[in-house]
This record gives C-alpha cells, sequence and structure tokens, in this order.
C-alpha cells in the first residue's frame, strides 16, 4: 500500500466518523478539522485551518490545550466548549517516532440533545408536578388512578402502594420493562405526606457515564469547564422534601452506586468542586427490571445498597399475570388515541379482544399500547374483527389445532354476520345480500349462533 493510497485511506476513515475530529500541531494550530466538525461548531475549515485554536474557543475551554501540556489522553470526559455545546471529548497527544510531542487530536461527540432532553423532561416533570398541585388533581382522581385494572395481581400491588405510601420507607418497585415502574412509583409520591413536593425521576440508563455525577450532585460555579457560572443544583439536591425517583437502578455504575449510599445514609450532598454539605431530606424510590441479586453475585451491585433500598420491595405484575386487565387497557388506549387522532371509536368484536388476551405480551402496557395507537392510525373501520389486528400485528396469533378449526370457523363465521347486521342496522335482508347468501340462511345462522340484533 503506498503511501498516498493511505492518506485516501485514512481522511475517508476521518471524514466517515459521525463526530467532530480536531488535530492541533504543538503550537495549538489547526492541521486538521473534519467536516463533522465544521458542522458541529459553525466554523469552515478555511477560516480556521493553520491558525490557533485559541482564536476560536476559550482557552479555559480547549481541552486540546490541556492535552498540549499534561501529554496525557482523556477518554470520554465531559465538557462545555461553548455555551449552546455538551460534549464526550476522548483526546491524545501525538508523538513522532523520537518521543517528541508534535501536536494532539480531539475526538468530540456532540451529546447536545441528550444533555437538552434530560433538562427539558425533568423541567416538563416539575411543571406538570406543579399543575397537579394547582388544580389538586391527586385529591380529584385519587393517587394510582391512571393505573386500570381489577384483576387481584393488580389490585394487590396498588393496595400495597398506597399502604407503604404513608411512610417514608425506601421502596424498590421490581417488575419487567413497560409494566408502569413510573406510574406506581408517582402514585407513592401522589399518596404521601410530601406530595405537594418536587417528584424528580433519574432514568439511570440514560444519563452519559461522563454526566452522572453531575446531574446527581449539581456543580458549583467554576468547578470545571464550561460550567454555568453560577453553578447547577443535582438531582439529589433537586427532589429535597420530596421524591427521588430512580428509575433502571440497576443500570447505576459502582462507583456511582457508592456515592449514592453515602447520600442515603448521611442525608446530604456535596457539589461538584463545593466544599459544603448540603443537606437533603427525599424519599427514595428505586425501581428495576433486572435481578439485583444476581447481579450482586457478579459483582455488578453493591450489596449495602441493595439492602439499602430494598426496604419495601413492590412487585409489578406482568400483563400475561393479569389477562382480565386487558380488555379495560384495550379500551382506555382506545379512548385516548381516538382523541388524539380526532377518529370515530371503533368497537371491537369478541374475536378481537380475543386476539389481545391471547397473546403474551412480552413489551406489557407499553406494547399494548403501541399496538392500539396503531390499529387506531391504520384501521379506518367502525367495527374491528381478529382479521384486522392479525393485519396490522402479525404477531397475534393463536395456536389453532385440527379440532380447533371448526370452532375458529364458526368464531369468523359469528363475527362477520353481527359485523354486518350492525353496519346495516339490523336489516336482514341488506344483511344477507352483504353477506352473498339467502335470507333463510342468514336466519337460519342467526338462531345456530344466538346472535342478538
Amino acid at each position: 500500500m503506498s503511501i498516498e493510497y493511505s492518506l485516501y485511506y485514512l481522511n475517508t476513515l476521518i471524514e466517515t466518523s459521525s463526530d467532530a475530529i480536531t488535530i492541533v500541531n504543538a503550537l495549538g494550530e489547526v492541521e486538521y478539522w473534519s467536516t463533522q466538525a465544521e458542522k458541529m461548531y459553525g466554523i469552515p475549515l478555511a477560516a480556521i485551518k493553520k491558525n490557533k485554536i485559541s482564536s476560536f474557543f476559550k482557552k479555559e475551554d480547549l481541552k486540546l490545550l490541556e492535552i498540549l501540556e499534561t501529554k496525557k489522553p482523556v477518554f470520554n470526559v465531559y465538557h462545555q466548549p461553548r455555551e449552546d455545546k455538551h460534549v464526550l471529548i476522548s483526546s491524545s497527544p501525538i508523538f513522532d517516532d523520537q518521543g517528541h510531542l508534535i501536536g494532539a487530536i480531539s475526538i468530540d461527540q456532540d451529546i447536545t440533545n441528550v444533555v437538552k432532553l434530560n433538562e427539558k423532561l425533568s423541567l416538563t416533570t416539575t411543571e406538570l408536578q406543579k399543575i397537579k398541585q394547582q388544580y389538586n388533581l391527586q385529591e380529584q382522581m385519587g393517587p394510582l388512578s391512571e393505573i386500570k385494572g381489577s384483576s387481584v395481581a393488580i389490585q394487590t400491588a396498588k393496595e400495597l402502594a398506597l399502604k407503604v405510601a404513608k411512610t417514608d420507607a425506601t421502596v424498590l418497585i421490581q417488575g419487567e420493562s413497560g409494566v408502569g415502574k413510573e406510574l406506581f412509583a408517582q402514585g407513592v409520591h401522589e399518596a404521601s405526606l410530601r406530595k405537594n413536593q418536587p417528584f424528580i425521576p433519574i432514568n439511570c440508563g440514560a444519563i452519559p457515564e461522563a454526566l452522572f455525577e453531575s446531574e446527581f450532585f449539581g456543580y458549583e460555579k467554576g468547578s470545571f469547564t464550561g460550567a454555568s457560572k453560577d453553578g447547577k443544583a443535582g438531582k439529589v439536591e433537586m427532589a429535597n422534601g420530596g421524591t427521588l425517583f430512580l428509575d433502571e437502578i440497576g443500570m447505576l455504575p459502582l462507583d456511582m452506586q457508592v456515592k449514592l449510599l453515602r447520600v442515603l445514609q448521611e442525608r446530604e450532598v456535596y457539589r461538584i468542586g463545593g466544599n459544603a454539605s448540603i443537606k437533603v431530606n427525599s424519599r427514595i424510590v428505586a425501581a428495576t427490571n433486572s435481578n439485583l441479586e444476581d447481579m450482586i453475585k457478579k459483582g455488578l451491585f453493591r450489596e449495602d445498597l441493595y439492602y439499602r433500598l430494598n426496604v419495601v420491595t413492590l412487585k409489578i405484575p406482568p400483563l400475561r399475570e393479569r389477562i382480565e386487565d386487558i380488555p379495560i387497557l384495550v379500551n382506555k388506549f382506545i379512548q385516548e388515541y381516538s382523541a388524539k387522532y380526532h377518529k370515530e371509536i371503533p368497537t371491537l368484536l369478541n374475536s378481537a379482544i380475543e386476539m389481545f388476551t391471547s397473546y403474551q405480551w412480552p413489551g406489557n402496557i407499553r406494547e399494548l399500547r403501541n399496538i392500539v395507537e396503531r390499529m387506531i392510525i391504520f384501521i379506518d373501520k367502525s367495527i374491528i374483527n381478529a382479521e384486522d389486528i392479525m393485519n396490522i400485528f402479525p404477531v397475534i396469533n393463536r395456536n389453532i389445532d385440527k379440532e380447533g378449526l371448526a370452532q375458529e370457523k364458526a368464531q369468523l363465521e359469528y363475527d362477520r354476520i353481527k359485523e354486518v347486521l350492525i353496519e346495516t342496522y339490523g336489516n336482514k335482508s341488506a344483511a344477507a345480500k352483504k353477506l352473498g347468501i339467502s335470507r333463510v340462511s342468514l336466519y337460519n345462522k342467526i338462531k345456530q349462533y344466538n346472535i342478538k340484533v
């Protein structure tokens, strides 16, 4: 491979990256500025190449200059080179074959949208909590009112949640993905004496590892490059007096588990860059779909933190263990999405309901909600049968053995006749014509299947 071709290969490799790549020489002058860097920072290559990078960014905001001084690499470090940019930086010094420093390279991953989305989620949650308090919705609707179902399994879970809510005990909510763990956490908060204080959720599986500490504990002004001039409170501090909900607690890194345990024990936090402790009095509700005991055996979760969190365990049943609740949930979601998409509320025949109740729902309520939304969007019929459901979600299918074929045929025939009778407002002549059978045959079928019209 020639050197000339090697340069082409290397250039294409760098330009293919979705991250911004910058290379400076030992004097801090830009030697390479990728297309993605142009897009990310809005500085064209022609303007910045061969110029000092410090002419375009504040010196204190430049990790590359720091690397030129320390001559040590860093990986996945949170950085804010500009007020409107949040990045994860991996940066290394560059040496020649004699060991002389000739420059540095920086790879910047843009996480601005992740940070802003996280802040927006926190703000939205806080605002929603204020609205609920303003209109006193908790008292009008009652805690856990969003959790629908009359099955013994779900009623038992709700009763335990309401019982423990009156205490300040730490709660560990266990359940598969999509069963509604956050709804239970909110219900526990709304039924507690802390209901007029903040409910602050943290999704431990959605925060980049480099941001964990600042998200949890906040930071003082000037504590690191790009920090807000006024500092920032962390989620633990924001939840003071209220409830801190730690979703997907099993995704919390081990070093953060140690720090969280200290907060639980000492009831105080230290902001990054701060020396003074801040007292916090928040109720902890954690949730997981992982087996934390197995994670403890594998060294992935601290045993002492597990026992600190596991004061009261609230187990949320999967949807397949509360089949009788499925029609209730389907009806709730039908009304919700019919209103959202300005569509007539359809009628589901028994065969369609059976399609829902015969499926195992590995994605639980979240999956059920998605399928009902898809049904409302794509099926433009006032009456929905089993075949309609299968068309939009083929995975929902019943295992029919040979003995069950006759029963299946009869069920489909019953559904079709009833559907047409509803469409023709009970006019049997019109229904028979639409079905392609004689009126006598239709009367016989109505009698055979005991169809009420």
